[in-house]
């Protein structure tokens, strides 16, 4: 019998999401955000930006999205303020800041350091900043090696394409580097829905399901054999002998 999915809103999804990241591991290696100034960069429903303004910050929340930044908006949250913007045109911001965070959004740069010299420019002096971004996103097994290969021609194919970088999480210190910034610390960061062993749980599996869903550029690009893929990976997340060679990088530096 075909699985139920439950269907949610984007800003349902990212609120979902949360309980399976580490983000108090990341929060924990920032410098000190009492009184500082983040700009949060990709903001999603504003989860990071409440436990940066209860850790005594102000923020700067930007996304594109409009749903999102609606959500966030309706927190209400104090010294928070959150606009539309696009990351890949120069920011519309004149205040300089502390920092920077961005989460799960560099890999839409793949060639980053472009624009984290863009964005170097809203921070003091002596700021920081700090990247996540999820590496190898497809690398689970068992699969066969036909789907192996199917994947691995996509995940070509998209940073050829300038798209999207699927293994960004291993080269954020290097970009960073080649922004001229000083990496200070570099986490994996454990992650429940992306590197976890044994079979997925039930919300995870909904997840990915919504997620090949959405994914029309994979089913363009496998053709008659999207569903066939689609219905492997799943299995394969969902069985006793699934492994995760997918990892959480969080990357964070200083100029």
């Amino acid at each position: 019998m075909p699985r139920k999915i439950c269907v949610m809103t984007l800003a349902d999804e990212y609120k979902q999401q949360l309980a399976w990241r580490s983000w108090k591991m990341a929060y924990d290696a920032l410098p000190s955000l009492q009184g500082a100034t983040v700009l949060d960069l990709g903001r999603g429903v504003g989860d990071q930006a409440a436990e940066f303004v209860a850790r005594g910050a102000r923020v700067i929340g930007v996304d594109i999205n409009d749903e999102l930044l609606d959500a966030a908006r309706s927190r209400n949250l104090p010294n928070a303020i959150f606009q539309r913007a696009d990351l890949r045109t120069p920011l519309d911001i004149d205040t300089i800041v502390d920092g920077i965070w961005c989460g799960f959004t560099a890999a839409y740069f793949p060639d980053l350091p472009i624009a984290l010299t863009r964005w170097d420019r809203h921070v003091r002096p002596g700021g920081w900043i700090a990247l996540t971004e999820i590496d190898n996103l497809f690398e689970h097994e068992p699969v066969s090696d036909r789907t192996a290969e199917l994947l691995e021609a996509y995940v070509q194919d998209a940073l050829t394409a300038g798209r999207y970088d699927f293994r960004m999480g291993r080269k954020l210190r290097g970009f960073m580097e080649q922004a001229d910034f000083s990496v200070v610390n570099s986490l994996t960061l454990p992650d429940v829905e992306f590197s976890s062993y044994g079979p997925a749980d039930p919300g995870v599996l909904d997840a990915w399901e919504k997620r090949f869903e959405c994914m029309m550029l994979l089913r363009d690009f496998c053709g008659r054999e999207f569903e066939r893929v689609r219905r492997e990976f799943l299995h394969c997340l969902a069985c006793d002998e699934h492994r995760s060679k997918a990892s959480v990088q969080c990357c964070i530096a200083v100029r």
